[in-house]
Protein backbone atom coordinates (compact mmCIF):
# COMPACT_ATOMS: atom_id res chain seq x y z
CA UNK A 1 0.00 0.00 0.00
CA UNK A 2 1.09 3.67 -1.00
CA UNK A 3 1.56 6.34 1.38
CA UNK A 4 -1.23 7.24 3.54
CA UNK A 5 -1.58 11.41 5.56
CA UNK A 6 -0.99 11.74 8.97
CA UNK A 7 -4.16 13.77 9.07
CA UNK A 8 -6.31 11.15 7.16
CA UNK A 9 -5.06 8.12 9.26
CA UNK A 10 -5.93 10.16 12.07
CA UNK A 11 -9.33 10.81 10.96
CA UNK A 12 -9.97 6.86 10.56
CA UNK A 13 -8.11 5.42 13.74
CA UNK A 14 -9.58 8.60 16.46
CA UNK A 15 -11.62 10.94 14.85
CA UNK A 16 -14.35 8.41 13.33
CA UNK A 17 -14.86 7.18 17.27
CA UNK A 18 -14.41 9.87 18.90
CA UNK A 19 -17.76 11.32 16.62
CA UNK A 20 -19.80 8.75 16.69
CA UNK A 21 -19.43 8.59 20.58
CA UNK A 22 -19.83 12.44 21.04
CA UNK A 23 -22.99 12.45 18.20
CA UNK A 24 -24.63 8.90 18.77
CA UNK A 25 -24.15 8.36 15.28
CA UNK A 26 -25.89 4.45 14.31
CA UNK A 27 -23.05 3.74 12.00
CA UNK A 28 -19.87 4.94 11.42
CA UNK A 29 -20.88 6.08 7.93
CA UNK A 30 -23.18 8.73 9.41
CA UNK A 31 -20.10 10.36 10.90
CA UNK A 32 -18.99 13.40 9.25
CA UNK A 33 -15.66 13.84 6.94
CA UNK A 34 -13.96 16.10 4.77
CA UNK A 35 -14.98 16.30 1.17
CA UNK A 36 -12.89 19.04 -0.03
CA UNK A 37 -10.81 21.91 0.19
CA UNK A 38 -12.07 24.42 -2.28
CA UNK A 39 -9.15 27.84 -2.78
CA UNK A 40 -10.61 30.91 -4.43
CA UNK A 41 -8.54 33.96 -5.21
CA UNK A 42 -9.66 37.31 -6.68
CA UNK A 43 -7.39 38.54 -9.00
CA UNK A 44 -9.29 42.09 -10.29
CA UNK A 45 -5.50 43.58 -10.73
CA UNK A 46 -5.20 41.07 -13.57
CA UNK A 47 -7.42 43.31 -15.84
CA UNK A 48 -4.72 46.04 -15.79
CA UNK A 49 -1.70 44.08 -14.78
CA UNK A 50 -1.51 41.09 -16.88
CA UNK A 51 1.63 39.39 -15.23
CA UNK A 52 -0.12 39.51 -11.76
CA UNK A 53 -2.64 36.91 -12.41
CA UNK A 54 0.14 34.57 -14.25
CA UNK A 55 2.36 35.30 -10.99
CA UNK A 56 -0.43 34.78 -9.03
CA UNK A 57 -1.49 30.93 -10.75
CA UNK A 58 2.38 30.46 -9.78
CA UNK A 59 1.76 31.16 -6.01
CA UNK A 60 -1.19 29.33 -5.65
CA UNK A 61 -0.34 25.87 -7.61
CA UNK A 62 3.07 26.22 -5.22
CA UNK A 63 0.51 26.82 -2.43
CA UNK A 64 -1.41 23.21 -3.12
CA UNK A 65 0.77 21.40 -5.18
CA UNK A 66 -1.92 21.40 -8.00
CA UNK A 67 -2.45 23.31 -10.46
CA UNK A 68 -4.76 26.11 -10.51
CA UNK A 69 -7.47 27.00 -12.70
CA UNK A 70 -8.22 30.76 -13.78
CA UNK A 71 -12.45 32.36 -13.40
CA UNK A 72 -13.63 34.24 -16.11
CA UNK A 73 -16.29 36.89 -15.16
CA UNK A 74 -19.40 35.85 -16.43
CA UNK A 75 -20.64 40.01 -17.57
CA UNK A 76 -19.27 43.12 -18.67
CA UNK A 77 -19.16 46.01 -15.68
CA UNK A 78 -18.34 48.90 -17.96
CA UNK A 79 -17.88 51.12 -14.51
CA UNK A 80 -14.98 48.33 -13.82
CA UNK A 81 -13.42 48.44 -17.05
CA UNK A 82 -14.47 44.18 -17.14
CA UNK A 83 -15.46 42.28 -20.28
CA UNK A 84 -17.20 38.85 -20.55
CA UNK A 85 -14.87 36.22 -20.30
CA UNK A 86 -11.72 37.89 -19.10
CA UNK A 87 -9.80 36.18 -16.15
CA UNK A 88 -10.25 37.68 -12.61
CA UNK A 89 -9.56 34.95 -10.18
CA UNK A 90 -8.44 31.72 -9.94
CA UNK A 91 -9.21 28.45 -8.10
CA UNK A 92 -8.45 25.24 -6.74
CA UNK A 93 -10.28 22.50 -5.48
CA UNK A 94 -8.38 19.73 -3.48
CA UNK A 95 -9.65 16.35 -2.67
CA UNK A 96 -8.02 12.97 -1.24
CA UNK A 97 -4.04 12.83 -0.05
CA UNK A 98 -3.40 16.22 -1.20
CA UNK A 99 -6.56 17.77 0.59
CA UNK A 100 -4.94 16.67 3.96
CA UNK A 101 -1.24 17.15 3.41
CA UNK A 102 -2.52 20.84 2.66
CA UNK A 103 -4.71 20.93 5.78
CA UNK A 104 -1.71 19.52 7.63
CA UNK A 105 0.76 22.32 6.23
CA UNK A 106 -2.31 24.97 7.31
CA UNK A 107 -2.78 24.08 10.74
CA UNK A 108 0.69 23.36 11.66
CA UNK A 109 2.85 25.97 9.86
CA UNK A 110 0.83 28.57 7.84
CA UNK A 111 -1.50 29.68 10.36
CA UNK A 112 0.81 30.35 13.56
CA UNK A 113 2.81 32.42 11.33
CA UNK A 114 -0.46 34.78 10.65
CA UNK A 115 0.69 38.12 12.65
CA UNK A 116 -1.09 38.13 15.96
CA UNK A 117 -3.03 35.23 15.29
CA UNK A 118 -5.61 33.82 18.15
CA UNK A 119 -7.50 31.86 16.30
CA UNK A 120 -9.27 30.71 13.80
CA UNK A 121 -13.25 33.06 13.78
CA UNK A 122 -15.72 29.98 14.98
CA UNK A 123 -18.91 31.65 13.48
CA UNK A 124 -18.07 31.78 9.95
CA UNK A 125 -19.86 28.33 8.91
CA UNK A 126 -22.78 28.42 6.26
CA UNK A 127 -25.43 26.48 8.25
CA UNK A 128 -24.92 23.68 5.85
CA UNK A 129 -21.53 22.18 7.45
CA UNK A 130 -18.81 23.93 5.39
CA UNK A 131 -16.62 26.44 6.69
CA UNK A 132 -15.10 29.37 5.14
CA UNK A 133 -11.44 31.08 6.09
CA UNK A 134 -9.76 33.82 4.70
CA UNK A 135 -5.84 34.64 4.47
CA UNK A 136 -4.89 38.14 3.78
CA UNK A 137 -1.31 37.58 2.83
CA UNK A 138 -0.07 34.69 0.59
CA UNK A 139 3.26 34.56 2.28
CA UNK A 140 1.93 32.90 5.56
CA UNK A 141 2.92 29.98 3.59
CA UNK A 142 6.26 28.59 3.83
CA UNK A 143 6.63 27.58 0.03
CA UNK A 144 6.49 31.19 -1.00
CA UNK A 145 9.86 32.99 -1.31
CA UNK A 146 9.29 36.75 0.08
CA UNK A 147 11.39 38.28 -2.39
CA UNK A 148 9.90 37.22 -5.50
CA UNK A 149 6.73 38.65 -4.38
CA UNK A 150 5.49 41.45 -6.35
CA UNK A 151 2.06 42.24 -4.49
CA UNK A 152 0.55 40.87 -1.35
CA UNK A 153 -2.94 39.54 -1.79
CA UNK A 154 -5.16 37.59 -0.16
CA UNK A 155 -7.41 33.73 -0.62
CA UNK A 156 -10.33 32.42 0.67
CA UNK A 157 -10.31 28.62 2.05
CA UNK A 158 -13.43 26.69 1.90
CA UNK A 159 -13.80 23.52 4.47
CA UNK A 160 -16.83 21.39 2.38
CA UNK A 161 -17.82 18.55 4.96
CA UNK A 162 -20.46 15.65 4.92
CA UNK A 163 -21.97 17.22 8.06
CA UNK A 164 -25.52 18.46 8.12
CA UNK A 165 -25.05 21.02 11.22
CA UNK A 166 -22.70 23.69 11.55
CA UNK A 167 -22.24 21.53 15.59
CA UNK A 168 -20.99 18.59 13.45
CA UNK A 169 -18.95 20.38 11.39
CA UNK A 170 -16.98 22.49 13.82
CA UNK A 171 -16.26 19.00 16.01
CA UNK A 172 -14.47 17.64 12.98
CA UNK A 173 -12.67 20.43 12.35
CA UNK A 174 -11.55 20.80 15.93
CA UNK A 175 -10.20 17.38 15.75
CA UNK A 176 -8.24 17.36 12.45
CA UNK A 177 -6.40 20.65 14.21
CA UNK A 178 -8.37 23.75 13.11
CA UNK A 179 -7.61 26.40 16.42
CA UNK A 180 -10.57 27.94 16.14
CA UNK A 181 -11.02 31.07 18.91
CA UNK A 182 -12.52 30.03 22.32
Amino acid sequence: MGYVPRLKEKYKNEIVSKLKEEFKYSTVMKVPKLEKISINQGAGQAISDKKFLENSLHEMSIITGQKAVPTKARKSVSNFKLREGMNIGLRVTLRGAKMYEFLDRLTSVSLPRVRDFRGINPKSFDGRGNYTLGIKEQIVFPEINIDKVSKMHGMDITFVTSAETDKEAKALLTELGLPFKK
